[in-house]
């Protein structure tokens, strides 16, 4: 913890080494230092990362991963649902009242994020992505965070606008922090760990939305869902995402809602001639989406801050994507007329191809 120090006992080195922070991490932001002795010999070649070796390099120059084998998509497309990765894309109505209490547990905990591969992810209350707050402007969104976990984490809501210092702060272990914000802007807003490096930590699972809703409301429809986009980086069970591999951009899958092709598993479904409103947000942590449904054209479409089209104001003219860079978000509005199975995709295809992908099956 800070403040704290500890003395380790190394024994004595008959050649140079080198050494490095184990927090994950650490070693990628350049914690690292040399040992070098007198009278010894050369430190011999970087030997291959191990389990011990949690952040050590992976060798590999090419993307190909050293910790796994990438499910490709007739394995993702045949494979049994684990219920823990099951992620309801159903939204609820904003709760009653103007004062939201909540607690954020941080947790590590192994689950499955894949087809056939389990790792350890790092946590907001047992999910990933973490729970989807929703409110409506004016409201004051009170969450105590406790880090339940065995190294520093925090969080950030993009939907407040305070001062980072306090609230934001990394807590270590057994500690627990108040965080305080009034939603004043309405928009689906994404929220994250805050602590370096953020993009191991979002590629963890330490990311979420909060929904808020307009003073007015929105317009009437018969669904809601909210689905989060992001990659997936496969690694060792132990310790989740390569730290290296994450650093260089390098991930295997994508998925909506923590899981690749969940919603080909096990698709949304509804009635023909019912309104349909799906909040997307984009949490990366580096690559954007396109989001279209294959065979439907968006009336309405709400991105960041603005309605770039909207039924009933904007006649005979439409859209047929809603893109986002990481932390934009928005929501597509289309009524479906027809029975049939509509694809939704991120319309970047290789990464639709890597899991961005699922089923709308009308009746």
């Amino acid at each position: 913890a800070p403040g704290e120090a500890v003395t380790f006992d190394a024994g004595v080195f008959t050649a140079d080494t080198e050494g490095w922070c184990t927090v994950a991490g650490h070693r990628a932001q350049g914690m690292v230092f040399d040992v070098v002795v007198t009278g010894g010999t050369a430190a011999p070649p970087a030997a291959a990362a191990t389990g011990h070796d949690m952040h050590a390099g992976t060798g590999q120059s090419d993307g190909a991963n050293p910790f796994a084998e990438v499910p490709g998509p007739a394995a993702r497309l045949s494979a049994e649902l684990d219920e823990q990765a099951w992620f309801d894309p159903v939204l609820e109505p904003a709760p009653t009242g103007t004062v939201h209490e909540l607690e954020f547990s941080v947790t590590e905990e192994v689950r499955e994020v894949a087809p056939g591969h389990r790792q350890a992810q790092w946590l907001f209350n047992g999910q990933a992505p973490g729970p989807t707050l929703r409110g409506k402007v004016g409201d004051t969104f009170r969450i105590t965070l406790r880090n339940d976990g065995t190294m520093g984490h925090s969080v950030d809501f993009h939907a407040g606008e305070v001062s980072p210092d306090a609230p934001m702060a990394t807590i270590a272990p057994g500690e627990s922090l108040v965080y305080e914000f009034v939603a004043r802007r309405w928009g689906i807003w994404m929220y994250h760990c805050a602590t370096a490096p953020m993009s191991l930590h979002i590629a963890n699972g330490m990311a979420g939305a909060v929904i808020i809703d307009p003073p007015a409301g929105l317009d009437a429809v018969d669904h809601e869902y909210a689905l989060v986009g992001h990659e997936i980086f496969l690694g060792p069970e132990d310790t989740g995402a390569d730290a290296e591999r994450v650093n260089a951009g390098q991930y295997d899958l994508t998925g909506f809602n923590g899981f690749p092709n969940q919603y080909d598993l096990r698709p949304i479904e509804i009635d023909a001639g019912q309104r349909v409103r799906i909040w997307v947000l984009n949490v990366g942590p580096d690559n954007p989406i396109s989001f279209h449904i294959v065979g439907a054209i968006f009336d309405t479409v709400f991105s960041e801050g603005r309605y770039t089209v909207r039924d009933g104001l904007d006649e005979a003219t439409g859209a047929q994507v809603l893109p986002l860079l990481p932390a934009q978000g928005g929501f597509v509005e289309v009524t479906f007329d027809e029975p049939g199975t509509y694809t939704f995709v991120n319309h970047i295809m290789t990464d639709a191809e890597k899991g961005q992908h699922g089923s709308i099956i009308v009746r």
